[in-house]
């Protein structure tokens, strides 16, 4: 079959890009490119490499002379810039490398302005929002409150989206996550984290008390409503929250899935972070639900399909999971 779209993924090792990599393999006249440093995303999660309709390609983004290459070798129609380094303690640990990904937003927009690129997607964040003034936080109404090099650089991010649309005509789509787990989520993330220890029998550890409230979104949900975005070209030179409107404490998650995988793990209390771990998230995903148009995964359902994985389990050194 003819290939029509040729699409570049950045950060596509990671937990979203690899499912959205995997998706956009599924149309037969797609073809997919992922650049990946590997610092937090894994092969493992991609597609093999013999797949004459993909290539992966390590490289920084944050290095226009690795990635300049790249874009004028393959004329890119879409590109969707998720490569950011990511997890609370990790961007907190290295607050400079954080902001240096600011170079790689530059750098994808600079090129994609120059090239063949027709439409810009960007993996943006919660975080945005920093410590809320209301909830639900909606796209539009509620005060962008981030402080954390994280949050900064994300709404960093959206400010040159939206400024090479108004400056140089380049469309965008933003979407903003709210936690998403699924099967490719590494440890370094709440769900897959207290899953794990939760397999193992293992002390499940909580930062502060346990009383902060979020939502989860099953990753299923958010690639469903990504495909239709593109498809139908919908949220054009807009931003989208991408979330579950179910809150739940990080407390209620650990017992939640404690009960779920019958283990004898108990809850450990760790002291609070000193920053970044902010008190509440819940999106406004009215945009979200009207265009998935069917309700979205409950946490407990999600968590089933994650511990019977066989990626995930391999990924956490469990060969099967018990019934």
């Amino acid at each position: 079959m003819e290939i029509k779209n040729k699409i570049l993924v950045t950060g596509g090792a990671g937990n979203i890009g690899s499912a959205l990599v995997n998706r956009l393999l599924k149309n037969e006249t797609n073809f997919v490119v992922v650049i990946d440093d590997l610092s937090t995303g894994f092969l493992y999660k991609l597609p093999d490499s013999s797949q004459e309709r993909f290539k992966f390609i390590k490289a920084n983004v944050n290095q226009l002379s690795e990635i300049a290459p790249v874009f004028y070798s393959f004329n890119f129609d879409y590109v969707f810039h998720f490569a950011a380094l990511v997890g609370v303690k990790r961007t907190q640990e290295n607050p400079i490398a954080v902001l240096n990904d600011i170079d790689g937003i530059k750098n994808v927009l600079q090129l994609s302005k120059t090239s063949s690129v027709k439409h810009v997607y960007f993996s943006s964040s919660s975080e945005v929002y920093g410590e809320p003034v209301e909830l639900p936080q909606n796209e539009y109404r509620t005060p962008l409150n981030s402080r954390v090099p994280y949050a900064v650089v994300k709404n960093i991010g959206e400010c040159y989206f939206k400024s090479y649309y108004q400056e140089f005509q380049l469309p965008y789509t933003i979407f903003r996550f709210f936690n998403t787990y699924g099967p490719n989520q590494s440890t370094d993330f709440v769900v897959a984290k207290f899953l794990a220890s939760a397999l193992k029998n293992e002390a499940i550890p909580i930062y502060g008390d346990g009383s902060q409230t979020r939502t989860f979104t099953y990753i299923d949900d958010n690639i469903d409503v990504i495909e239709k975005i593109v498809e139908n070209k919908l949220i054009i030179n807009d931003v989208i929250n991408l979330g579950n409107d179910e809150l739940f404490t990080v407390k209620a998650l650990a017992e939640l899935i404690i009960r779920v995988t019958n283990s004898t793990s108990k809850i450990i209390y760790l002291d609070p972070l000193k920053e970044g771990d902010m008190t509440r998230r819940q999106p406004d995903n009215e945009k979200m639900k009207h265009i998935l148009n069917r309700s979205l995964t409950s946490l407990e359902e999600g968590v089933k399909r994650m511990m019977t994985n066989s990626l995930f389990l391999e990924s956490i050194g469990i060969k099967d999971v018990r019934h």
